[in-house]
């Protein structure tokens, strides 16, 4: 009799990372969250709001260590397979609450950002949909070790894209942000289970940082 047991639902961390009530960003991750849950997966979904850190500061870190909020971020981060991040876009860059939660959080050990996948999307009334802010949001995330998914999702518009229920009111965007998720979450699951990597990452060249070395067999 077999005595594998099956493998538990991938989890995601899914967290709109605007701090304004009512934000399309959040109306945003609410619908990823959604698709997610519909494909099987265990999903967190968490606004900035619960996470209330303090303007970076190395004096304030040395006599106080991390504050509340990062710590928390960085277990919600640790606990998932992979993470989405629903930003919106402030002056074609990234949202100062987003870019301080990531250097808070950074300065944990072992650094959570490491190696996890993440998906990027953004909503803004631009016809741009914020997308000149997830492509800033990718570098810091990238220099961490995270793997950032290729494709991202950005919906234009957004003061006037969602339907009463939460979904996108064009059908072609929706349909394309559900093909994204989905591919998302298979390369999660392909590289959580099946894909056997070898890797090893380092923040900078002189980092001796002790990382484990991940191996499996590929088919």
């Amino acid at each position: 009799m077999p005595t594998d047991t099956p493998p538990g639902p991938l989890r995601l961390l899914v967290l709109g990372a605007s701090l304004r009530t009512g934000s399309t960003n959040a109306r945003l991750a609410s619908l990823v969250a959604r698709m997610l849950s519909d494909a099987g997966a265990q999903v967190d979904l968490a606004t900035m709001r619960e996470f209330d850190m303090p303007l970076y500061d190395g004096d304030m870190e040395t006599a106080h260590g991390l504050p509340d909020g990062a710590l928390a971020l960085r277990e919600r981060l640790e606990r998932c397979d992979a993470f989405v991040l629903s930003s919106p876009e402030y002056n074609a860059s990234v949202p100062g609450v987003v870019k301080n939660a990531i250097d808070w959080v950074s300065r944990v050990r072992p650094q959570p950002f490491k190696s996890k996948h993440a998906l990027l999307v953004s909503a803004s009334p631009s016809l741009v949909g914020g997308n000149r802010g997830l492509w800033a949001l990718r570098v810091p995330l990238e220099h961490l070790g995270t793997r950032v998914y290729p494709d991202m999702f950005s919906l234009p518009a957004a003061h006037k894209g969602f339907t009463e229920d939460g979904q996108l009111s064009d059908a072609g965007l929706q349909e394309r942000l559900r093909e994204t998720v989905t591919a998302f979450l298979s390369l999660v699951e392909a590289d959580v289970r099946y894909v056997c990597l070898q890797r090893r990452w380092y923040e900078f060249p002189g980092d001796r940082t002790e990382a484990p070395v991940t191996q499996r067999a590929e088919d």
